[in-house]
Order: structure tokens, then sequence, then C-alpha cells
């Protein structure tokens, strides 16, 4: 207690000693894999020529959905995303299968010779335009408490407005990596940088065909995850568990920064549509919200990360009466997934941003607009979800930090400079953040 403690590899992490899946000794015949890509962002494959591939230097076989030995979707919670795009593609960057190849860079270059003839389809980007056409990968959920309908009718102020959120990239410092090596008696060991050893597991497991029993994953250490480790490595290892599978030797991909920005998922981007009425000193009265998660071609994680921004929209706030329906968009993008906050961030940024437009209708300090609209004691202690807020220090905690950091005094000073300067401007806020422990997803 009370004392700082290093973080177990630190000393090698600052001497460049600790080791990775791509530090690891090859074994003796381990082939490289590289993706092959779509080019094209939606429609239905034609005709997928490999010839040019196949007689690349270096190259001595690929992998398709044909040689999947078992379910040819991934074992993801909703059972809807191809290992291997093979009747269509949903996505520019989508995996059609693999190269497999003396070197990664033989691979990799091979992989660029793929030619795919595809009959174009429209292509869906705008979460709003694709949800109105029933475009979405899981059904609305709408949370409602009250009547905030009527509530902010009767209000003596209101007002509507937009928010559009964008995604986000990982940019862990190792990219996507798996190393697939076939073991003794039909087993596998998987090297894979996860953040969810027994989620590949099942994966691998579920993909070769065997009892997950007979899968091995290790994952000494990642560099970097922050959410995209948590299911998209899986596909890496897959795939290389894939390859192995076909040629009886090991394989190693490693995804290479380009190609890892266009298969891979980022943070949800999110549009939001509100309407509030409140008060003169700012309270909410009622809040109608409407939702919009750009999830991507399949599922993924967007159910409760589209959840749980529905369980922050209230951040630290009590909502007496209000309506929030939340959309999970089918766009023709990757699949978004994890990313840190888990769609809490998306969900306290509309509220946030609904009392910054508050405080500049009512010309009111945006720290007392939040102070009013605080969880407080019976019967405002209570969540939109029916949880009840308990030992709330929140009201006397932002309090004693406005004092101690002197708040009032600091906004002064920088409405006298903002007053003086046409160019540069300052700014200064204080924000409560309420987020939930528990998953909205469990397996």
């Amino acid at each position: 207690m009370n004392r700082s403690a290093h973080h177990e590899s630190a000393h090698l992490h600052v001497q460049g000693l600790a080791s990775y899946i791509d530090d690891l000794p090859l074994t003796e015949g381990t082939l490289h894999a590289a993706p092959m890509l779509s080019p094209n962002a939606c429609g239905l494959i034609e005709k997928l020529d490999l010839s040019a591939v196949l007689g690349s230097d270096g190259v001595h076989t690929v992998v398709t959905a044909q040689d999947i030995p078992g379910d040819r979707l991934l074992a993801t919670f909703v059972h809807d995303e191809p290992v291997f795009a093979a009747e269509r593609v949903d996505h520019v960057g989508q995996v059609l299968g693999l190269v497999l190849a003396d070197s990664h860079t033989q691979a990799r270059a091979a992989a660029q010779r793929v030619a795919l003839k595809v009959k174009a389809q429209t292509v869906h980007l705008d979460a709003r335009a694709s949800q109105a056409q029933n475009a979405t990968v899981l059904p609305t959920v709408h949370v409602q408490r009250g009547q905030a309908q009527q509530a902010i009718a009767q209000a003596p102020h209101r007002l509507s407005g937009q928010l559009e959120i964008g995604g986000q990239e990982h940019y862990y410092l190792e990219t996507q990596i798996a190393y697939a090596i076939p073991q003794d008696n039909g087993e596998w060991l998987i090297h894979s940088s996860t953040q969810h050893p027994g989620e590949v597991q099942h994966w691998v497991a579920h993909a070769l065909h065997v009892p997950m029993h007979a899968v091995r994953v290790v994952c000494r250490r990642m560099g970097g995850g922050f959410g995209g480790k948590e299911t998209q490595a899986g596909h890496l290892a897959v795939w290389a568990a894939l390859a192995a599978k076909k040629t009886g030797r090991p394989v190693k991909m490693r995804l290479s920064r380009e190609d890892d920005f266009l298969i891979t998922g980022k943070r949800h981007p999110f549009s939001h549509d509100y309407t509030v009425g409140f008060d003169e000193r700012g309270v909410l009265l009622g809040l109608q919200s409407t939702q919009w998660a750009h999830c991507g071609f399949s599922a993924d994680l967007s159910g409760p990360v589209s959840d749980r921004a529905v369980f922050h929209t209230d951040n630290a706030y009590f909502l007496s009466d209000v309506d929030i329906v939340s959309h999970r968009s089918k766009l023709n993008t990757q699949s978004h997934t994890a990313f840190r906050g888990f769609g809490g961030p998306q969900g306290m940024l509309l509220i946030e941003t609904v009392m910054g437009d508050i405080a500049r209708q009512l010309n009111r300090d945006a720290l007392d607009v939040r102070m009013a609209n605080l969880y407080g004691d019976a019967p405002r202690h209570t969540t939109p979800y029916g949880m009840e807020v308990t030992h709330n220090i929140l009201p006397a905690l932002m309090q004693q930090l406005a004092d101690d950091c002197q708040y009032r005094e600091r906004r002064e000073q920088i409405t006298q400079w903002n007053a003086q300067h046409t160019i540069i401007k300052k700014g200064l806020a204080l924000t409560p953040v309420k987020f939930g422990i528990s998953f909205t997803a469990t397996q």
C-alpha cells in the first residue's frame, strides 16, 4: 500500500528486451501468410482469379473458404461473419483468402496480384439511411421511463440537436499477429496476441472442427490492445490455423500496418438526434434520444457496445422522463469492435453536449447546469434502467473540486482574456463521469 509498483516487464520494455510473437524462433518449415483483400465495398463475387498469385515467387499455395474443415462462419456472438468472403464482399479490405509463401514479403507481394470481379451493389455508409432501410446487424433497443414527450412539451425551455461522433483507430504498436503450430495427435499450439485467449481457443476449434481441448492458446504479452484484440485477434488465429491445417506446416501471420487499418474494426462512430426540455435553472425535465451505432458489416460486439452507450446516456445526471432508441446500423465498413470505454464515451458525450447546449441557451455557466442535474437523494437517485445510485458523494465532490481548483476565479479570468483576444481563445470545464463496472455481454 502507498508504494508505486513497477510493471512486471518494465525492465525488459525499457531495454528493448521484451519478446513478442514476432520475436519467437521459427519452427522448421514455417510458412508466412498474407491476406488477399477486396478492393470493392459491396457486391456479389463473380470471379476470383488466383493464377497470378500462385505464380508469384516463393508462393506455395492459397487458402480460401473451400479449405475450411469446420464452419465457414466465425464463432462470434451472432454467428454472422464469414471466415473468408466467398459469395459476396461487404467492405473494402474484406479478406478473400490467404497467400502462403516462404517469407512475409513474398506473401504480401503475391497477395496484391489477386484478380477479383464483383457485381457491384449499393454501398451503405450512412447510418440513418441504413436503418431506415432496415439494414441492421441487431434489433433496435428502446429504453423508456416516464413521459418524455409530454414533459418536453410542457417544459419552459426546449431545444433539439444532432451530434456526430467519429471513430478511432486503436493503433496498438504491435499489429495483429498469430503463429499456428500443428502438434502431435491432432492438437494445436496457437501463439496469439489477444486479450481473450479463451475466445481464440473457441474460434480456432470451431473453424478446424476439433474439440476445444485440442487447442492450446499462448499469449506471453501483447504490444497493445485497447479492445482491438478482444475479438478480432481471433481472426488472425483462425486464418493461421486454417493455413497450417491445409499445409501441415507451421504458419505465421502478421498484418502490415496498412492491412491492419483496412481489415480491423475501430471505435464505433455514433450519430445522435436529441430533444430536451428544461427549466430556468437548466434542470432536465425530459429527454428524447435516438442513437445510431455505425456497426459495420457484422455484429461483432456492437450489441453490448450500443447497450453501454444507452446505459451511459445519463452519465452522472438524473433523468426523470427519458426515451432512448438505439439502432445498430449495418454499413459497408469493417466490423467495429471493442475500444476503451466500450460505448460509454459515446453515450456520455451526448448528455454532456446537451448540458453545454442548455448552458448556452440560458447564458449560464455549464458547471451550474451540471450541478443542478447531478444524481442526488431520493427520488433523484435512480437510473433510467432502474438501478439505484447509492453512496453518492458526487455533488459534494464536485463542489470541493470547483473550490480547490478555483474554478470561478479562473472562469472570470478566462472571460476577460477572451474579450481581449480575437484569435486565441481559452476555456475551462469541470465534468463528472459515472461509469458502470458490469459487463454488457457475458459468455
